[in-house]
């Protein structure tokens, strides 16, 4: 059922308009394969939501007004599925702190799980902490043949086949395993190519062996992810165990737990306007720091 009413959107998922860069939707990490009995756990319309929203790429507009011009929903019912999906550990709005060149900017975020999650996992997941029970489970291809796989999307030059992705996934696996990101693989394969490209796996294969980095030392520091949660209904900030089913106290209609419990010396939901603008007057653009 939930298939045939995701069937009549009007427009496909291919089709759906990206948000402003930075913001949009954002699928949680450690998910299973997708499979068909996904949301069967759900609602009819909530599950072909649920499936229409798993079928988007990161970055893509999921907002309520949106989501009503692709689906054959109005506004409150998208509202009220969007609500459910949070209860049942789908969804969680929330900010994330990106870096830029000169600022580190908080956008605002929607995280999507296809696999239902608990408020302990929400927890780790704003913490950074990768959870335990996806130690066990490995994707279906590597990140070196995903990486090979996708490089004709930007530079149609460099498209591989099949068999090609497969003879040089380990060339590439060597570069990670040096300590190289998706970035800088990239930026060897794909600057300053010839015009025009005889043989993009030759060319490929050529570069990977001839750019090789030395072995890099792991940094021993641990990553510091900057991440919150918000209310689903008011958006007032707070930790994940202060809000069961992504809801704070007072929109739970418990009037005692009405103030989300954020971390230690995080500044009050009424000052944050006026402390953010104390620390953008305080930023010295990139061009004017001094290197000590």
């Amino acid at each position: 059922m939930a298939a045939g009413q995701l069937s009549a959107a009007p427009v496909s998922t291919l089709d759906h308009p990206m948000a402003n860069p930075g913001y949009g939707k954002r699928s949680a990490p450690g998910q299973r394969p997708r499979a068909a009995s996904d949301f069967v756990h759900l609602l009819p319309r909530d599950a072909a939501v649920a499936a229409y929203i798993d079928g988007l790429c990161d970055g893509s507009d999921i907002s309520v007004k949106t989501l009503a011009k692709a689906l054959p929903y109005g506004q409150c019912a998208l509202r009220t599925t969007l609500n459910r999906l949070q209860e049942a550990g789908h969804l969680r709005r929330g900010s994330e702190c990106v870096a830029t060149e000169e600022v580190l900017l908080w956008v605002t975020r929607t995280f999507f799980s296809r696999t239902s999650r608990g408020d302990d996992w929400w927890d780790a997941f704003v913490r950074g902490d990768v959870p335990q029970e996806q130690a066990s489970q490995r994707p279906t291809r590597s990140r070196s043949f995903i990486l090979l796989a996708a490089l004709g999307r930007k530079t149609p030059a460099l498209s591989l086949s099949q068999a090609d992705c497969l003879v040089l996934e380990p060339q590439v696996s060597e570069w990670f395993e040096r300590g190289a990101t998706e970035a800088e693989i990239l930026h060897a394969l794909t600057e300053g190519l010839p015009t025009p490209v005889h043989h993009a796996a030759a060319l490929v294969r050529r570069r990977l062996r001839d750019k090789l980095p030395p072995v890099r030392v792991a940094s021993p520091a641990h990553r510091v992810v900057l991440r919150t949660l918000e209310c689903g209904q008011c958006r007032a900030p707070g930790s994940p165990e202060a809000m069961p089913g992504g809801l704070c106290g007072t929109c739970r209609g418990n009037p005692d737990q009405a103030a989300p419990t954020g971390p230690a010396g995080a500044v009050p939901v009424q000052g944050v306007r006026a402390r953010m603008s104390e620390v953008r007057a305080g930023l010295v653009p990139r061009a004017e720091r001094t290197h000590r």
